[in-house]
């Protein structure tokens, strides 16, 4: 889909503590930082839909599952992404793309980091209604 990158993501295992890399300069994807920051979603709840018009959102769940919804408007199309320890990977959502996500593990915990500082005139919300998928 357009305005959305996958990228497999490196997990280092060690005796004392495992290290899980999330996202470097060079990456493919990488637009900048400006801000990171640590979200939970509870077992079956959804966040959504938003839509940045200036932001580009790096995900990654190094705790948990979480199953990502990416919707382009304009094809009407929908791409599911699910990611956790074992499908660890970094999606990268590119401004003016449509998202939402709900939470699978018993425990989920997502890592952004984004290209621009949260700014809330910046993002557009639906609710969950607004947009229909069958979650």
């Amino acid at each position: 889909m357009d305005g959305v990158i996958l990228t497999p993501l490196k997990q280092i295992n060690h005796q004392k503590g495992d290290i899980f890399h999330a996202m470097k300069r060079s990456d493919i994807g990488y637009d900048g930082f400006a801000e990171a920051y640590f979200s939970t979603i509870n077992t079956g709840d959804i966040k959504g839909w938003k839509k940045h018009t200036k932001m580009t959102l790096n995900l990654i769940v190094p705790v948990g599952e979480i199953e990502f919804i990416v919707y382009d408007e304009d094809k009407e199309e929908f791409e599911s992404i699910k990611l956790s320890q074992k499908n660890y990977q970094r999606l990268t959502v590119k401004p003016n793309v449509w998202m939402a996500f709900r939470g699978i593990g018993s425990y989920n915990m997502l890592l952004n980091i984004a290209s621009i500082e949260h700014d809330p005139e910046e993002s557009i919300n639906k609710s969950i209604e607004d947009i229909k998928y069958a979650w």
